[in-house]
């Protein structure tokens, strides 16, 4: 509790104030929210974090529940233990080191699988990673490093249903997929839904992927790319330090308002 107040309320309060004064202290109401939606790479770094979100919570959602259901059904027990394990290292490496390992897979003149990415008629690192592909690239990205985590969350699920539940099913004739569609999914479901909560909070905070890939880029991938650029710029490079609070309290909005969405949609406190 000392360290949620610490390193999460109190700086959360000092942002909320800086976004509703001016530089000299003074109570300006809603202006720097203003200023922050009138900046022309406003509307532009919304849309591309929300196709990101789109891509991104897709893939989470889809490839963490059917690896982790493809995992609980490996009976051997050394295998479970080895892909568990693989599943879960590149999740060890932090942001920016991923993003680096990412950078060199790209770039087809050094990339191991350079050879895939020029049968795909890539020949430049500067052709991958165009602007159009940076959604998906980003995706990658995100997928590789903090899918594994999420499988072995679900995987540990998944042995918390009882197993007489799903002997009946078998013994009543329903093969793996009606089990894992009628049974295993429906009660993962809060726990998918947690998942996309704390995922779509953390993809809105879209910034190591695009900050590094500009720098390596020299300007290919703006560093206006998405809203926490942004608010990064209005920091640091125009010293407006209350339009970058107003950007980060429109991101902590967002994120509040969808996880209040998925938790009353989906029944997230409801008993079993």
């Amino acid at each position: 509790m000392v360290l949620l107040i610490a390193f999460g309320v109190v700086p959360t309060g000092y942002a909320v104030y800086f976004a509703f004064t001016d530089a000299g202290d003074n109570f300006v109401g809603l202006a720097n929210f203003a200023t922050a939606a009138s900046d022309f790479r406003f509307l532009a770094a919304v849309g591309h974090v929300a196709l990101y979100l789109v891509f991104w919570l897709v893939a989470l959602v889809v490839f963490v529940v059917a690896l982790a259901l493809l995992l609980h059904r490996v009976t051997a027990r050394a295998v479970g233990t080895a892909l568990r394990l693989l599943y879960y290292v590149p999740g060890a490496l932090a942001g920016a080191a991923s993003v680096m390992v990412w950078l060199f897979l790209l770039d087809p003149a050094v990339s191991p699988v350079g050879f895939l990415l020029r049968a795909l008629g890539f020949d430049t690192f500067g052709q991958v990673i165009a602007p159009e592909h940076l959604p998906v690239m980003f995706t990658l990205i995100a997928f590789w490093t903090g899918a594994g985590g999420w499988i072995v969350v679900m995987y540990g699920a998944l042995n918390n249903i009882s197993p007489d539940l799903i002997e009946a099913a078998r013994i009543d004739g329903a093969g793996p997929w009606q089990v894992a569609r009628r049974i295993q999914i429906p009660l993962l479901r809060k726990w998918i839904v947690y998942m996309v909560i704390l995922a779509f909070a953390g993809g809105t905070q879209l910034f190591v992927e695009p900050e590094l890939l500009s720098l390596a880029s020299v300007g290919v991938a703006g560093r206006d790319y998405s809203l926490n650029q942004l608010s990064f710029d209005f920091a640091f490079q125009n010293n407006n330090v209350n339009t970058a609070a107003a950007v980060s309290v429109e991101l902590l909005l967002v994120g509040l308002v969808a996880a209040g969405l998925f938790v009353a949609r989906s029944g997230f406190f409801d008993a079993d």
